[in-house]
């Protein structure tokens, strides 16, 4: 009897309780589910580039539910054995995911593969891996094709006519020999522009670029090259550097990927003539949002394109473009 009593009692106090709140919440798709930790692993984390990746990442965080992000990468943008060491040890330590920025497209394929047999998804951001069935989906600018818009608008920059050099990144990196593809590809197709260069490599600073670009400037005294292209923007701002100390800057049409304050700078002083620019925040939050979905049993495309556009002294006051160049950090 006394059992009969609490139980009546105990319904009671439930139902005052749901009237008083109102309507009964509904859980949410979320809700009870267990926070998935994803790391977010970089080529490297110095250059705006991947500063604007990190604050992409930081905003899927914000904004997907029980979701915690782990940033780390590699120093500099060589050290292959740092990313892999990287991989592995997320792996040992069971994360629910990892987006991947790899920076060889060969190298990195055995530590994703050993993710995978771990149970642990890996989504490739920015730039390729060689085994598109290692890893969930590939989100990134098509970056062959703007290769390609590089050197059209190069192309009509210089009426059609010239000598140009191009100073390639180095050996591995996918997105970077994407870019050099589609430029070369594309301006094999304007034959009264010849690329006397396209053998030199920067290497993955600031200061090996500007080495390099040194190098390229005294091979090639000035009225003996027209334009320039540089796949990315340490590449850019070593030549910028290098230019400027040859007295050659804003002497010969200049056009480079990616974008930082610096180099929105030289394209409003006339020293570069066009950028072509991703969505690196973008790229980190579609990178993440894919990882989490698919841990969640959610479908998943294979290849996610996040654009890119062609940014000129022209465009620069538009919002669209300035958010780009000018990537909100924080």
């Amino acid at each position: 009897m006394r059992r009969e009593r609490l139980s009546l009692f105990l319904t009671g106090a439930l139902v005052l309780l749901a009237a008083g709140c109102g309507e009964v919440e509904q859980p949410s798709e979320t809700d009870g589910a267990r926070p998935l930790t994803i790391a977010v692993i970089p080529k490297a984390t110095m250059h705006v580039f991947w500063k604007s990746i990190h604050a992409g990442a930081r905003k899927a965080e914000r904004e997907l539910e029980g979701v915690r992000i782990i940033w780390q990468g590699p120093a500099v943008e060589d050290d292959r054995g740092a990313q892999i060491a990287l991989v592995e040890t997320f792996i040992q330590k069971r994360v629910d995911g990892i987006v991947l920025a790899p920076l060889d497209d060969k190298a990195l394929i055995a530590p994703v593969r050993a993710a995978g047999r771990a149970n642990v998804p890996v989504v490739i951001i920015d730039s390729a891996l060689a085994d598109p069935d290692a890893y969930v989906s590939f989100v990134a600018t098509d970056n062959y094709q703007g290769g390609r818009m590089a050197a059209g608008h190069l192309a009509k920059l210089l009426g059609e006519q010239g000598k140009v050099i191009v100073l390639r990144y180095q050996v591995g990196s996918a997105s970077n020999e994407n870019r050099e593809k589609g430029f070369l590809d594309e301006m094999a197709e304007h034959p009264g522009i010849r690329v006397v260069s396209s053998d030199q490599y920067g290497g993955p600073t600031v200061e090996t670029a500007l080495t390099a670009s040194e190098a390229l400037l005294a091979k090639f005294g000035e009225g003996q090259v027209d334009g320039l292209f540089c796949p990315n923007e340490p590449l850019a701002w070593g030549m910028l550097r290098a230019l400027a100390s040859a007295g050659r800057a804003g002497k010969m049409k200049f056009v480079a990927f990616d974008a930082s304050d610096r180099l929105v700078e030289a394209l409003k002083g006339g020293r570069l003539h066009a950028l072509v620019v991703q969505d690196p925040a973008g790229m980190a939050y579609e990178g993440v949002k894919a990882v989490v979905d698919h841990l969640r049993g959610r479908a998943v495309e294979k290849r996610i394109d996040t654009g890119v556009v062609l940014v000129t002294p022209e465009n620069l006051t538009d919002p669209d473009i300035d958010r780009l160049v000018h990537p909100p950090l924080e």
